[in-house]
């Protein structure tokens, strides 16, 4: 019989085999589970900086070679901010429209009829009010349901509620259409921009996400035109045949935007990486030349998305005012709201103005009509001097000096004697065309660049969101302020007004020189280590910066595990364009 002491002995060590029995291969387990996610770190780093190298190498011809279907589709989504376009420029136009005047105004003098002040500024700011719903809805709806799926809903909406704006038998019903019809406008304003920045590659950004000034553009030439064929009719159908028209936009639109690719950014964020690589597939072409690899971008929308979640505690409105990304959002708010202090307003009433400055209906919308035109025309026009390699601040920048200066010509005008006021209107008329393509070589085109570009990706659409709400206030005091400067029977400043925007403007040009950074070039990653290092705006565009070097060291591998299965999903031995897919 074995001793007390022997049998506690044989006891103990048969607890410590046991013991290392059990522990073995869990560290052997845990190890592996290590080398396995350092493994896949590493991979994601390399097929990243690859795709990032290749993308900063890819030329302009390249990308439309390699995207040239992101092209069309983007195209697609962005046409949906002509129906905003159209109706803004038709509600301010319509106050100068006599038809208009006689069935939703005032009779200020014998046989004169006037939209009084007080429901010019209600109009347009009812559109305002109901984009601000729709901005800070969409917050949050697109990134629940995807851009797709959001847009057609907003769609639907904007087919309901036209009904309302044909229908108006008194203002009242009119400024309702406005505030419902601004709740899925204020959804396109950012949607559009961000699906446009999305689905190409650097070389293109610029020119997708201008774009979408281009339909802006078009919506108001296409206004202007309608107004212009209905001058002759003396009925009501000469406002409610223009307000029809927009029922022509919505239903082709969806059914288009239907068979659309989401964003493959949008669904690397959410982790479904396997449709990010179809959707990638999807917005591409075979092109040999580029030597595209759908892994490679993937992971390199993965490594940025990780990076982000490092320096960006949240993705919620909140986010956007916490750390570096605060600074991201001052910069966005303003350079929307500069879009309205540089002196917009007089774009938008620009046939008001010149009818009150002397110009009957036929001269005031024909002025118009060559003003709308050139705001198209400028779109190309900026798109040529980012082509000669001019980056966005330096166009934003010098944009506004040129705004300044012709704003003061404006403004000196108004003392040209009251026997010489056709030659001041026409002169009046003048200067506003040149203003308006300065604008739109400049500031009113490159703004969708920057604010889509200087905006993290995770939270992008809620930053424009939060610009754009900022851009519509401001543009809500302007809507308030113009008509009582503008209306014989209230301020009456006429050309005057031009002084009172040239001040605006001046401190526009020094907060632009101080603040505003230059993204040119830059790709998503690097943008979010210039400003987590609170890079100056004057030096953004010389200080270099390796996203894959020691942030990449530092980068929680933890972040980038729980993409792995989705990247192991999206392994196949399928070739793209000569690259292993």
């Amino acid at each position: 019989m074995a001793s007390p002491d022997h049998r506690a002995t044989a006891n103990t060590a048969s607890d410590d085999i046991v013991f290392s029995d059990s522990k073995g291969p869990h560290d052997a387990l845990h190890n592996s589970e290590e080398v396995r996610r350092t493994e896949t770190t590493d991979r994601i780093i390399q097929n990243a900086k690859t795709a990032t190298d290749k993308e900063q190498k890819m030329t302009l011809l390249q990308g439309i070679k390699l995207y040239p279907k992101a092209i069309a589709w983007s195209m697609l989504i962005s046409t949906c901010i002509v129906m905003e376009g159209y109706d803004v420029c038709l509600i301010n136009n319509f106050y100068a429209f006599p038809q208009f005047a006689r069935k939703y105004g005032e009779e200020i003098a014998p046989g004169h009829w006037e939209v009084p002040a007080r429901w010019q500024a209600g109009l347009s700011n009812g559109a305002n009010v109901g984009e601000l719903i729709g901005l800070l809805i969409n917050g949050y709806v697109s990134e629940r349901f995807g851009y797709r799926y959001t847009v057609i809903g907003c769609l639907m909406l904007i087919c309901a509620w036209t009904s309302l704006f044909f229908t108006a038998q008194n203002v009242q019903t009119l400024l309702a259409a406005e505030i419902l019809c601004g709740i899925p406008w204020g959804v396109f304003q950012t949607l559009t921009i961000t699906y446009a920045s999305e689905v190409c590659p650097v070389a293109m950004r610029g020119y997708l996400t201008t774009y979408v000034n281009f339909c802006w553009g078009m919506g108001q030439e296409i206004a202007i035109g309608v107004i212009m064929s209905m001058l002759k009719r003396d009925d009501e159908w000469a406002y409610r045949i223009p307000y029809s028209l927009q029922w022509m936009w919505p239903v082709p639109l969806a059914l288009g935007i239907f068979f659309a690719p989401e964003s493959p950014w949008w669904l690397v964020r959410k982790g479904r990486l396997d449709d990010a690589k179809k959707s990638l597939l999807r917005l591409t072409s075979l092109n040999r030349e580029t030597e595209f690899d759908a892994d490679e971008t993937v992971a390199m929308m993965v490594h940025t998305t990780a990076l982000e979640e490092k320096t960006t505690q949240g993705a919620t409105f909140l986010d956007c005012f916490k750390g570096h990304d605060l600074r991201r959002t001052e910069i966005v708010c303003m350079v929307w709201a500069i879009q309205n202090l540089s002196g917009n307003s007089f774009s938008n009433y620009s046939t008001y103005f010149l009818k009150q400055a002397g110009l009957d209906d036929d001269d005031a919308y024909g002025f118009a009509l060559g003003q709308y035109a050139i705001n198209m025309a400028g779109v190309f026009g900026a798109w040529f001097l980012m082509s000669r390699g001019i980056g966005r601040r330096a166009l934003y920048l010098y944009g506004l000096c040129g705004l300044f200066c012709m704003l003061f010509v404006l403004g000196f005008l108004g003392l040209v004697p009251e026997a010489h006021n056709r030659e001041a209107s026409i002169a009046t008329g003048s200067i506003m065309l040149g203003w308006a393509l300065v604008y739109q070589l400049t500031v009113g085109t490159v703004c969708y660049s920057l604010v889509s570009e200087i905006s993290t990706r995770r939270l992008q659409i809620k930053t424009i969101a939060l610009g754009r709400v900022l851009y519509i206030i401001v543009g809500i005091i302007t809507a308030v302020l113009t008509p009582y400067m503008l209306n014989p029977s209230a301020w009456n400043w006429s050309n005057f007004t031009g002084f009172f925007w040239a001040g605006i403007c001046f401190f526009c040009i020094v907060y632009v020189y101080f603040r505003v950074p230059e993204p040119t070039g830059r790709t998503f990653a690097e943008l979010d280590l210039l400003f987590s290092k609170g890079i100056s705006a004057r030096k953004f565009a010389e200080t270099k910066v390796d996203v894959f070097g020691d942030e990449a060291a530092s980068l929680d591998s933890s972040v980038l595990h729980k993409y792995e299965k989705g990247l192991d999903m999206s392994k196949t031995d399928s070739k793209v364009s000569g690259g292993a897919v």
